[in-house]
């Protein structure tokens, strides 16, 4: 596949890191000579150094035969006019946008994005995605990473493996007779930095990092069993009133169940416009990280707290100074993936990467077959793929032992018919069913290869 990315940013960068390493054609493009440089330098693939939006830089890049555009640069309306420039010069029949500003993003609008419009195929929001990703975070507070598969039927966990784990040092084949009703299965497991696909013989260690496929109503007591505790949020606050924080507040005012949600947002043209959206969220205007604002933001009595600024440090501290007040769950957003390995120390209980969920936006709607969920797992280390199995694919009429998976691939969930089913070798996958798959990276080409489809459902 020929695929054009245009900015070569962090999420233009990790996209095309992961296809050219799935051996596609990709040719990245942006104004910066040094962001061209460093893609060029660090992964195979092709460069060119001017605006995009040009068509005389979207032909040098190759656009008269690429199957692909991605629009990721820096501005919404950039991204807008190469998507129109891809689609009414070069026929280009795959046209992704990523766009930021709310007022694209209205439903009301949503006619603009027709082919005989504005012709976008995929919109990419990545402040939706984030307050998505916050509000999943927020469902498991004992989990350090988690996201929803299978119409939210699924879920993946990842659980740090502490002292009081009940199952440490248990054969994760014995898991299976210990909780033999539990929809539940690990698939992935990182021990002393490194991420790989364990065996049936293989055990959890105090100080791994397990990520664990399960049931969604099996959740709670999964997180048992890991020797983890769920409690109910009930009160929440929210520092930084931006788009991501008046998303993530909307979501929370939209649950079932009273939640009592304060946010602290620092410029006051932005804490006006907060509360005046929000209705029963009560929106202070003042310093994150001002001790006495936090205390009468009832950070000591809060449940959990979520730092959504523009700035990563002061999350970070923002996120120290409620753990420190009493707070038991902090979250912070972190754009520089070099701050993560400071999250432990710091006593942070999750983060959020915007550019990792985008990414993994992205990745959803360029993946061959008919690929309905791709999420990402540390550094690109690994994917979890949900996909619909057709009857094209060399896994279809096969029982699950009889495939021929790479070493570095588990299944994590089967749907058959709308029923999540935890796997069992002698499950035979068949037509039309969903299954979930971890990857690691190196494996991802073989997993889409048993994925297979022809090209009409692209």
């Amino acid at each position: 596949m020929k695929v054009i990315i245009c900015g070569a940013g962090q999420v233009g960068w990790q996209i095309a890191r992961h296809l050219s390493g799935e051996h596609n054609d990709v040719t990245v493009v942006d104004n910066n000579p040094e962001l061209v440089r460093r893609a060029t330098d660090t992964l195979d693939v092709q460069g060119i150094a001017g605006f995009a939006s040009y068509p005389d830089v979207l032909t040098r890049a190759g656009a008269r035969d690429a199957d692909m555009i991605i629009a990721a640069t820096h501005s919404d309306e950039v991204n807008m006019v190469i998507c129109q420039m891809a689609h009414s010069v070069f026929s280009i029949q795959r046209k992704i946008a990523r766009l930021r500003s709310k007022s694209y993003l209205e439903a009301i609008y949503s006619d603009l994005y027709r082919r005989d419009h504005l012709p976008i195929d995929v919109v990419i929001s990545p402040e939706r995605e984030v307050a998505a990703a916050a509000m999943q975070r927020l469902s498991a507070p004992a989990a350090f990473d988690t996201e929803m598969f299978m119409e939210g039927k699924a879920q993946l966990l990842g659980v740090h493996i502490d002292e009081d784990c009940p199952v440490v040092n248990t054969p994760l084949r014995q898991l299976t007779d210990l909780f033999s009703t539990l929809r539940a299965i690990v698939v992935g497991i990182r021990r002393d930095g490194t991420l790989f696909a364990p065996e049936p013989g293989d055990q959890l260690f105090v100080g791994d990092s397990a990520y664990v496929f399960a049931h969604v109503d099996d959740v709670s007591r999964t997180i048992e069993v890991f020797g983890k505790h769920q409690k109910k949020q009930d009160r929440m606050v929210i520092v930084g009133g931006g788009n991501v924080g008046l998303e993530v507040a909307k979501a929370l005012e939209a649950r079932t169940g009273r939640v009592r949600a304060k946010m602290i947002e620092r410029n006051r043209t932005c804490a006006e416009k907060a509360a005046e959206t929000l209705e029963r969220t009560i929106v202070l205007n003042g310093d994150g990280l001002d001790r006495s604002l936090m205390i009468e933001a009832g950070i000591d009595r809060a449940d959990a707290m979520l730092a959504v600024t523009d700035d990563d440090k002061v999350n970070m501290l923002a996120a120290v100074r409620a753990k420190a007040e009493g707070c038991p769950f902090a979250i912070a957003l972190i754009n520089d993936p070099t701050l993560v390995p400071l999250m432990a120390p710091l006593g942070i209980d999750a983060y959020i990467n915007p550019r990792a969920t985008t990414v993994s936006s992205i990745l959803r709607h360029i993946r061959y077959g008919r690929v309905r969920q791709v999420y990402s797992i540390g550094d690109a280390e690994a994917e979890v793929i949900e996909a619909e199995v057709m009857s094209t694919s060399p896994m279809a009429g096969q029982m699950i032992r009889d495939i021929d998976f790479p070493e570095g691939v588990l299944v994590g969930a089967v749907s058959k018919n709308g029923e999540v089913m935890r796997p069992t070798g002698g499950m035979r996958i068949d037509e039309g069913d969903v299954i979930a798959l971890f990857a690691m990276a190196d494996d991802v080409p073989e997993v889409e290869r048993l994925m297979q489809v022809s090209i009409d459902f692209f």
